[in-house]
């Protein structure tokens, strides 16, 4: 994530809300996982980063079978960019959006027998096992734990996201007076 962004005031929203709920509440003290995740909320702000996985025609693959499908088909830093895609992407419906799930899985899907934490963790874990030297890139350590702690995380971004609902709450906050 771009520095710049990092630190506008949704980045550092999202990063004060993830340190504080992992650490606090969970337990959790891994800067580099939390700092993934609080990137990955960042991220999916945009809906654009959702559908950022293309088949070979350049249309958005918006299924996470169909993800599984476009990764066979990539080498290298391609494959290992698709299978995090996969995994952050059924690791923000399962934390985030749960309720989303139903209809994400309804039966005219192909992802309608996809369990998204199994594919989710499968994905971190063949992206972990993936060598790259590009720096921006999330470390493999990340990607593991990622995989070994999927549940906890999305367990985690969904209180992240109850917590800025219970923020929400209430007379809203005037910006400018």
């Amino acid at each position: 994530m771009n520095d710049a962004v990092r630190r506008g005031s949704l980045g550092r929203f999202f990063a004060g809300m993830c340190e504080y709920i992992f650490q606090t509440h969970l337990g959790v003290v891994d800067p580099p996982l939390v700092d993934y995740l609080s990137d990955m909320l960042l991220r999916f702000v945009s809906n654009d980063t959702l559908c950022r996985v293309r088949d070979l025609s350049g249309r958005p693959v918006t299924e996470v079978a169909g993800m599984i499908l476009e990764a066979e088909h990539r080498r290298g830093l391609a494959k290992r960019d698709v299978h995090r895609h996969i995994g952050d992407v059924a690791l923000f419906w399962t934390g985030v959006f749960p309720e989303s799930l139903p209809k994400l899985r309804r039966v005219d899907s192909r992802d309608f027998l996809i369990d998204y934490c199994s594919q989710g963790k499968r994905a971190y874990h063949i992206a972990a096992t993936i060598e790259t030297d590009r720096t921006e890139d999330a470390t493999a350590d990340v990607l593991e734990r990622l995989s070994n702690h999927f549940e906890m995380c999305a367990y985690g971004l969904g209180e992240v996201r109850r917590e800025w609902e219970r923020r929400d709450e209430g007379d809203p906050k005037l910006l400018i007076s």
